[in-house]
């Protein structure tokens, strides 16, 4: 009876610390991603000049530089937060969508940071999607 429990507790084991690595590494991935979009969206609310300067170039208007700092902000709250966690870096994802085209085609600048934290947000995301479709459920009913 003893070695048949020890065989059960074998053959599980695997999954259930794979599960727990990859819960872990999500975890640094999102607190990776909420420093960097704080720090982007403080910069952006504050008004560094650098930002007003790049917002002024788009021709949006200053008005669209508070609008996405709150959105980099709310985005790295959520991140944070277990139940919002992947439906923050789904917004977040949409955010950085955005910024490459807007570097690519309005700035000509490089998309290279935007599209390494769209596919950073994009696996949290997909790593979180249990948890999103629940709250989407949650909310859709």
């Amino acid at each position: 009876m003893g070695y048949t429990s020890t065989t059960r507790e074998t053959q599980y084991a695997p999954t259930a610390s794979r599960g727990r690595v990859l819960n872990i590494a999500l975890w640094a991935l999102q607190a990776l991603l909420a420093i960097q979009f704080a720090m982007d969206g403080l910069v952006k609310v504050i008004g560094d000049p650098t930002m007003v300067e790049m917002f002024a170039t788009t021709g949006i208007g200053q008005w669209f530089r508070y609008v996405v700092g709150t959105l980099e902000l709310a985005g790295a709250v959520g991140v944070l937060v277990p139940r919002h966690s992947g439906l923050a870096a789904l917004g977040l994802v949409c955010l950085m969508v955005g910024a490459t085209f807007t570097n690519l085609f309005i700035l000509d600048s490089s998309p290279l940071l935007t599209i390494v934290l769209l596919v950073a947000a994009a696996l949290v995301a997909r790593g979180r999607w249990p948890k999103t479709r629940t709250l989407a459920g949650r909310i859709w009913r």
